[in-house]
């Protein structure tokens, strides 16, 4: 029954063109929802964006773990508490490309009734595969987008396939972007504390991208595409006069759904910690409270009532009552 139902829908998406026009499917899933996607996340993305910069941030709120720059003899901790905007992009530096804070995660046990702090490298590790991974992936596929294809490109590409073992070429980022995701989708599943604070969306999120690797991986190793026809299809969409080439596989459109549906789905969860975090004051501000006094830039006017104003208005009452 899956087999008869995977070949009607393969047949509907072959459907070549009838009268001059486009088959209504192909055109559906290759140009509709990929506009509708974009169109959802940058909406979606720049709303999100706007209302976390709306939001005032009356406090100085830097989290650090270091010595703050106060009196001359004592020596601060330039990155690990930052006065100064370098400090603050060097920080922010190592947050973002190396994960410094989860490198130090600490995860509590409870050893009869003592606590035991032990490290947690291995979700560390997991994070920093899975994130580079999807970084040169995403780099890799820029060729798709672009003609001539730019050298930095193909630079990547050669570091990539640097392990030549197979043909085509076997990308590291692939694989090693599948086991990342492999990882952190069991690691929800076995640990109970991991379990009880997820949510459905964490879920969704990983099943998602684990099926969008698995897809591409797939495409690349054992089902071929017609990359110049998948090129095609992406040039013709980025210059909005979308053309859907014939002859293209059911697991592209299967691979070419799911990303946009990520895409759509990308404003309104947590994948968009990704803006997010140059937005955190606890990562964006410099530590500099006792060198410099903090004025809170959100303070509106207000009417204040003085104490000599106060005194003015009730000293006859203040001397009948005997009062100083």
């Amino acid at each position: 029954m899956a087999s008869e139902i995977k070949r009607f829908i393969y047949d509907l998406l072959k459907l070549g063109k009838r009268g001059g026009s486009m088959s209504m499917l192909t055109y559906f899933f290759g140009v509709i929802v990929p506009y509708a996607a974009i169109a959802i996340f940058i909406a979606g993305f720049f709303h999100r964006v706007l209302t976390w910069a709306s939001r005032p941030a009356p406090y100085k709120i830097p989290v650090t773990c270091g010595q703050q720059k106060s009196l001359p003899w004592i020596k601060p901790n330039y990155f690990e508490n930052p006065y100064t905007n370098f400090g603050v992009i060097g920080r922010m530096l190592g947050e973002v490309c190396l994960f410094r804070s989860l490198f130090r995660n600490l995860k509590l046990e409870l050893v009869g009734d003592r606590p035991l702090y032990r490290g947690t490298k291995f979700l560390w590790l997991g994070a920093l595969a899975f994130h580079w991974s999807l970084f040169f992936v995403l780099f890799r596929h820029l060729r798709f987008f672009t003609e001539p294809t730019p050298s930095i490109v193909l630079l990547v590409e050669r570091v990539d396939g640097i392990i030549q073992v197979m043909v085509p070429t076997l990308y590291l980022s692939g694989i090693v972007i599948v086991i990342a995701l492999s990882y952190l989708f069991i690691r929800r599943l076995i640990f109970p504390n991991m379990r009880y604070i997820s949510l459905l969306s964490d879920y969704f999120v990983l099943i998602l991208l684990l099926g969008i690797t698995s897809a591409g991986v797939l495409m690349r190793y054992f089902y071929k595409t017609d990359v110049v026809k998948v090129k095609e299809l992406m040039g013709s969409l980025i210059s909005f006069h979308p053309v859907v080439p014939e002859g293209l596989s059911l697991l592209f459109y299967i691979h070419f759904f799911l990303v946009c549906v990520l895409v759509a789905y990308f404003p309104f969860s947590k994948l968009v910690h990704m803006a997010g975090i140059f937005l955190s004051p606890t990562r964006n501000l410099k530590s500099n409270s006792r060198a410099r006094r903090w004025v809170n830039p959100w303070n509106y006017p207000v009417k204040l009532h003085t104490y000599e104003e106060w005194y003015e208005e009730n000293k006859e009452r203040l001397k009948r009552a005997g009062l100083p």
